[in-house]
């Protein structure tokens, strides 16, 4: 219930965060388009005095021309006190002579902008009005963080849906993988109890004894299958454990259920190693490494387990002599769902990773992989 409530506030906190982003990006357009609408002010109040004044032919003929030919970006209409059209500059060059099109722009101009008034004939009173509009650059600057956050809205979406679509495709794979997993580990105890017991009720009471011992073991397996289990989801208790005798007992296990074909080796450079280890999830790591490496050798090969330690740490070296695993898929290997088997289902080193580096403050990856083998290797806390 908590890690959906997290969830939850997170959505809220980035919804937030996004909505502040894009407050923040108008607010400062605006400011920056009050700014630029300003500057045009100023250079249409100067177009209009330089019209003025070359009007009444007061000053610098030539500088006065120069200052008009210097608006080239905003749009600008010169009509009479009549409302006749004198002049116009920066408009569409081929409908500037179509008196419908002027009045269309000089209707948005209004809307705008109060008209300049130029006076230029002083003994009749008579004025001209300048009227102009913001420069293309002023109205893209405007529209612009609209679609900027368009854009990014739309992004945002198509991402969500994308990685949430993701997201539940690889709890589904998760789901599947763990359900076939749990029956994978319930298959072998399960069918050794029922050979037993078939044995059992064929022998005679001098082998019962031995055959009830082996009943003993299967029972204790399925208990520690559950113990694993139950642990998934929950802190579990670490112990400082001898690595090699751990080891050892892994080997024990799985040597007894593998081909003769497959030999185990273990090399310690250091027998009173210990590191934190639950004992429980580690064999769980130690058989899921073990069976892919027994599959990569196709039932025949040598795995190799080598103990050191470095500093505060204790590393623990798999190595098989397989068939190896190409370099582009170090990673890849211990992502749920990824398998390289035609009935497997890519979990057994997805949860590998997860008890090593979760549970036990480890790191698991593959140190080296060539033609002639793979090293995993766990790095455990001393």
């Amino acid at each position: 219930m908590r890690l959906y409530e997290q969830k939850n506030w997170w959505k809220r906190f980035l919804l937030l965060s996004a909505l502040a982003i894009g407050g923040f990006s108008l607010w400062y357009t605006h400011g920056l388009v009050k700014k630029l609408e300003h500057e045009e002010e100023k250079k249409v109040l100067l177009w209009a005095n330089a019209t003025k004044a070359l009007l009444k032919s007061e000053g610098d003929f030539n500088f006065l021309l120069d200052i008009i030919k210097d608006n080239e970006t905003i749009p600008v209409i010169l009509v009479d006190d009549q409302g006749k059209f004198v002049s116009n500059r920066n408009l569409d060059s081929v409908r500037s002579e179509n008196k419908k099109y002027l009045s269309e722009q000089l209707e948005i101009m209004k809307e705008q902008h109060e008209p300049i008034k130029i006076l230029y004939d002083e003994k009749n009173n008579r004025y001209n009005y300048l009227y102009y509009k913001n420069s293309t650059i002023l109205t893209q600057l405007k529209q612009y963080p609209y679609y900027q956050l368009s854009i990014i809205a739309v992004f945002i979406l198509v991402s969500y849906f994308a990685f949430s679509s993701s997201r539940k495709a690889e709890q589904n794979q998760v789901w599947v993988g763990m359900s076939k997993e749990t029956a994978h580990q319930l298959g072998t105890p399960i069918s050794s109890l029922n050979a037993w017991i078939n044995l059992i009720r064929e022998s005679d009471k001098a082998e019962q004894n031995e055959y009830l011992n082996e009943l003993e073991n299967d029972v204790k397996r399925l208990e520690l299958i559950t113990e694993r289990f139950s642990k998934i989801g929950s802190a579990p208790e670490l112990k400082s454990e001898p690595v090699e005798k751990v080891l050892r007992d892994a080997i024990h296990y799985l040597s007894s259920r593998t081909s003769e074909k497959v030999v185990f080796n273990l090399v310690n450079e250091n027998p009173d190693t210990t590191a934190l280890i639950n004992i429980s999830l580690f064999d769980w790591v130690v058989e899921n490494i073990c069976k892919n490496a027994i599959d990569a050798m196709t039932g025949e090969g040598k795995i190799t387990m080598k103990i050191s330690t470095e500093a505060e740490r204790v590393l623990i070296d798999i190595s098989d002599t397989g068939k190896g695993i190409a370099s582009s898929k170090f990673k890849t290997v211990f992502k749920p769902g990824f398998t390289t088997k035609k009935r497997g289902w890519g979990l057994g080193l997805s949860l590998a990773k997860r008890i090593i580096e979760e549970y036990h403050r480890g790191k698991i990856f593959v140190k080296e992989s060539s033609e002639k083998g793979t090293t995993f290797r766990i790095v455990l806390n001393a």
